[in-house]
């Protein structure tokens, strides 16, 4: 016997990233981009783009979360506790 999904379950599924087919949809954005300029270096940027957030992706990364991983790379293991404007 299958059972249908409960419609009044739907709630579960609003943490879940938003997908377009297999793909993440920040992924997809650089296509948007890509259309209000159509030219050779524009579709390379976008394709480059796609698979290099394509591949992040796939090892369990997006965008913010691997900016901020560059991020502590770049600022090292030592965090200060003093004020930025003192």
């Amino acid at each position: 016997m299958i059972k249908t999904p409960d419609p009044d379950a739907s709630w579960r599924d609003s943490a879940r990233g938003a997908k377009l087919w297999i793909f993440d949809a920040y992924s997809v954005f650089p296509f948007l981009l890509m259309l209000y300029n159509i030219q050779t270096w524009t579709i390379t940027l976008a394709v480059v783009v796609f698979l290099t957030l394509t591949v992040l992706n796939y090892y369990g990364l997006n965008g913010a979360i691997f900016f901020r991983l560059i991020r502590s790379f770049i600022s090292g293991p030592r965090k200060t506790a003093s004020n930025w404007w003192e």
